[in-house]
């Protein structure tokens, strides 16, 4: 493969597989107000902060509540599934591990807030092998800016250059790459439709983290 200094890792969709749980309560969240959950919702809000994800939702579908309520019931939805049932993706650990034997420093950039990656990071014993965490909640703008890859970065004392992305949507891996990231990109089934897109403009695309152990 090619040399790097620093691993920045996404955590939904690209270290654990809790795509699912947010389909869930996507769902459960829309049908308690009588709402069937369209077909793109989730590809449109995939990279987003919570923030704006609340004031895109309670635009999309008029919704009389406030942002903060909407990010508290989310958030209140989430911690459960966070702390004790979502898994690692396969050999995620192992790839981590790797990494830490290899001296290469390790960053978290996530949408999802502290109260939601520090539990499913503890939870799954993988905490320890971060350097430097970062998610939405540091920054200002979304995956749409490499805000939070650029703050990753200057975290573990690299630049962009000395970097690699993992991300699983195509919407991060063009932001990682136009910031002069290297980006590999993971799969995910939620990301199918972007598959085509996501391995044309990756450094490096992969179905498993063996693949690269």
């Amino acid at each position: 493969m090619f040399d790097f200094k620093g691993a920045i890792f996404d955590l939904d969709g690209t270290l654990i597989d809790s795509m699912g749980v947010w389909e869930k309560i996507d769902k459960e969240f829309l049908e308690k107000r009588n709402i069937d959950i369209p077909s793109d919702y989730i590809e449109k809000i995939n990279s987003m902060s919570f923030e704006k994800v609340a004031q895109y939702t309670i635009e999309r579908f008029n919704l009389k509540e406030s942002e903060e309520q909407l990010i508290k019931e989310w958030n209140e939805m989430a911690i459960y599934e966070y702390s004790n049932n979502i898994k690692l993706k396969p050999n995620v650990k192992e790839y981590l591990k790797k990494l830490k034997e290899d001296n290469i420093r390790i960053a978290l950039s996530t949408s999802s807030p502290r109260i939601l990656y520090e539990p499913v990071l503890k939870n799954n014993h993988i905490y320890e092998y971060f350097d430097a965490l970062t998610s939405l909640e540091d920054v200002k703008r979304d995956k749409n800016y490499p805000d939070i890859y650029l703050l990753a970065a200057e975290k573990l004392d690299f630049n962009p250059q000395d970097c690699v992305g993992f991300e699983d949507i195509l919407v991060a891996i063009n932001t990682l790459k136009k910031a002069g990231f290297k980006a590999i990109g993971v799969y995910d089934k939620y990301a199918d439709s972007e598959i085509k897109e996501i391995k044309k403009i990756s450094d490096k695309y992969i179905y498993d983290f063996k693949e690269i152990i």
